[in-house]
């Protein structure tokens, strides 16, 4: 008996477990999944559609739904699955979004009946498949011009059991006039929808002279859910030239004075009624927006409604800058024109894109130009060996009665009148009835006529000059059949009012309080007048008391040679009974790091002073500390050379003591100080210092105490000052301004 082998662990190891690098596996595994989703799924190309509408809309056709009744939506998804075998939901999906009922394309294809929801609603979702029903637009006549006249290539659907078309034979730019979203791998497509009008006429202008300026005859696009669209000639040009940007549309609205409430009626082709309540309501809570008392979806049959009931005496238009500003009334569609060019994606800009699909549609027209001219020679052909038995059609009727089987009647014809196999046929095939001059001449009548037809199909074959004028007069008959007005209307980027953020920030009184442990606090002058003591923590004081309004602007200097900006209003209105805001947490200061002085720089003029342990100080402009962009850190505020000992906003030039601890002081004037522009300079001497000793303070002469001024004032900089006399001690009280 043979032994049984048995499989060590390495052999299964070796059988089961092979090695293979990553880029072998991405190029047999990932790569052909990705083309598939590219090439076969997101990407829409030449014609404007992707696979899956292409073939719903080619089984509506072979159902017969372009003439005819509606029929059940559910029948159609059925025979879709034909040549589409991903389920029925994703059909019926597709579908939807196809159909004028759901408002999703400027130019619907599929007319329908039923509820089919609505693109600009979440909440209004469309009926089951059972309940609605279906059939073509009229426009789709355009979408299959000709298809019979082999103007397009036909492939094999996904088990070989029928054709479909490769492309549809569009007589109109489609790529341009329905609106195309589409996630790939690695890539997105992104197409703007144009006003179908508009469309044709710039497209006939292009095919005449292609460089015509598009953005003179291709105004703006054009969306199906309305509203405005703010016009930058900048973004459209570099639209029409790249086929990346985007455009800034915003909802369009009007004021019912007698209930005191805007009704919204158009909004953005990008957002949805759900997202503009949700957005409107949370800015209310949060107490962003003061002036609505409520926001309601009052959409129904008869169109989109957004109504906003607002408070007596609500300034109605710097509400709505408002919610344009910080809701998706107003929002942008941005622009990515990927398109499958036989089948390579490629951006491409306006221009590009009606350049292929010209060459596209040029070479449908030959087709179909080559087509008619066979059909048109084959019938001459047929007419011109009719015409050969007209002198002599007795003779014909002999030969057809003399021949004895019935297979060699076509064979005796070709004999007797030299003619070929297909002439004997048709000839032979000719009802009795018909064997009369009458008949006879009127079919070889038709040979002129034939000839000519074919002599000028061939001439227009050959020119592409008489090609490219059949396509524009295809244009402009589709322009004025099925052109409409302008649904997105056109408002001039210089017409359009912008408001910063800070103007929508409700300004009024504060007082606001900053102590020595960096707790701060703004108070409203109402709150202020009922408060009581000032609450603090234990040894804790107050260094800075302001008064501004709440819109003003903050610089807080640290110890760590850092400032962070903010404004009054990032901080809620507090009470006296409270502690306040802890500044290092408000404002994300690094860890130890701490407030040593607060600046409100205003408009940024005037200077700063800043004096350091070692007697300098440095005059930088308040200019310096300016941004243009919203940065709320700077780091590098001043000199970290020495020890910082004050920081005084200068408006103009005066009178400053400095104290040291010899003691001694120095009246100088601030003129004597120059301007530095970089921030980080270490200044200059003021006062001259012992080894031992340190500036320790800086105040007004008014505020130093000293009775006997000109003793300590110098005329030059840098000075060493003069002992303080008792009589000019004053307080020792040591206190940062």
């Amino acid at each position: 008996m043979a032994k049984k082998k048995t499989t060590t662990k390495k052999e299964y190891h070796d059988n089961f477990i092979q090695e293979q690098r990553i880029t072998d596996t991405l190029e047999l595994n990932y790569m052909p999944y990705a083309m598939s989703v590219i090439v076969s799924r997101a990407i829409p190309e030449i014609d404007g559609f992707k696979p899956s509408h292409r073939k719903l809309l080619y089984t509506m056709y072979l159902m017969g739904l372009l003439k005819g009744d509606r029929t059940k939506s559910a029948n159609v998804v059925g025979q879709t699955m034909k040549l589409n075998p991903h389920g029925d939901s994703a059909i019926y999906e597709t579908m939807v979004r196809l159909t004028k009922d759901n408002e999703a394309l400027l130019v619907p294809f599929v007319d329908s009946e039923g509820n089919f929801g609505k693109y600009y609603s979440r909440e209004m979702a469309y009926a089951a498949s059972r309940y609605t029903e279906v059939k073509l637009e009229s426009i789709c006549q355009e979408i299959f011009a000709d298809i019979d006249k082999d103007t397009v290539s036909f492939i094999d659907n996904y088990d070989g059991s029928m054709k479909e078309p490769a492309l549809l034979p569009t007589t109109f730019p489609n790529i341009l006039a329905n609106p195309n979203l589409g996630i790939a791998v690695g890539m997105a497509s992104s197409i703007c929808s144009f006003n179908l009008a508009e469309l044709c006429e710039a497209t006939a202008q292009y095919i005449k002279d292609d460089t015509v300026d598009l953005c003179e005859v291709l105004s703006a696009p054009d969306f199906s859910t309305g509203g405005e669209l703010i016009y930058s000639r900048k973004d459209l040009e570099q639209i029409y030239k790249t086929g990346r940007g985007s455009v800034k549309l915003r909802a369009k609205y009007r004021y019912d004075k007698k209930d005191n409430c805007i009704e919204v009626y158009e909004i953005p082709y990008t957002t949805n009624i759900e997202a503009i309540v949700d957005k409107i309501i949370a800015l209310v809570k949060a107490g962003k927006i003061k002036d609505i008392t409520d926001v309601r979806d009052e959409s129904d049959r008869n169109g989109l409604k957004i109504t906003i009931d607002l408070k007596r005496g609500t300034n109605v238009e710097l509400l709505m800058h408002k919610l344009f500003a910080m809701t998706p009334l107003s929002d942008s569609f941005s622009c990515n024109f990927n398109v499958l060019i036989h089948g390579k994606p490629m951006t491409l800009g306006v221009g590009e894109i009606l350049k292929h699909w010209t060459d596209f549609r040029m070479d449908s027209i030959r087709r179909q130009l080559a087509f008619d001219i066979q059909k048109k020679s084959e019938k001459y052909h047929l007419l011109e060996g009719l015409s050969k038995i007209l002198m002599d059609i007795d003779k014909a009727i002999a030969i057809i009665r003399g021949t004895e089987e019935e297979k060699m009647v076509v064979p005796n014809l070709m004999a007797g009148f030299e003619i070929d196999e297909v002439q004997a046929e048709y000839i032979a095939e000719i009802k009795l009835r018909n064997i009369n001059k009458e008949y006879i001449l009127k079919r070889i009548a038709e040979l002129d006529a034939l000839e000519k037809e074919i002599k000028g199909l061939h001439e227009t074959l050959r020119s592409d000059a008489k090609i490219k004028n059949i396509i524009c007069k295809q244009l402009r008959n589709v322009a004025k059949k099925y052109g409409k007005p302008r649904k997105t209307e056109i408002i001039h980027e210089d017409d359009v009012t912008v408001l910063s953020k800070e103007d929508f920030i409700e300004d009024y009184p504060v007082t606001f309080f900053l102590t020595k442990e960096n707790y701060f606090k703004k108070i409203s002058q109402a709150s202020l007048r009922m408060a009581g003591e000032q609450k603090l923590k234990e040894e804790d004081s107050i260094v800075q008391t302001v008064e501004a309004t709440n819109n003003t602007e903050l610089l807080f200097f640290t110890d760590r040679c850092q400032v962070y900006k903010t404004r009054l209003s990032e901080f809620g209105d507090s009470k006296a009974s409270v502690l306040g805001d802890y500044l290092p947490a408000k404002l994300g200061m690094d860890e130890g790091e701490s407030v040593v002085y607060m600046v409100l720089p205003g408009d940024y003029s005037g200077h700063l002073l800043f004096f350091f342990e070692n007697g300098k100080a440095a005059r930088v402009e308040m200019k310096a500390y300016a941004t243009v962009s919203n940065r709320r850190k700077l780091t590098g505020a001043y000199s970290d050379k020495s020890r910082l000992v004050a920081i005084l906003p200068l408006a103009e030039d005066r009178e400053l003591t400095l104290l040291s601890t010899e003691p001694r002081a120095l009246i100088f004037h601030t003129s004597l100080l120059l301007p530095k522009a970089t921030r980080s300079t270490q200044g200059v001497a003021v006062m001259t210092l012992k080894p031992k000793y340190q500036l320790q303070r800086v105040c007004t002469p008014e505020e130093s105490g000293i009775v006997n001024l000109p003793r300590y004032r110098a005329r030059s900089i840098p000075g060493t000052g003069a002992l303080l006399r008792p009589e000019d001690r004053g307080e020792e009280q040591l206190t940062l301004l």
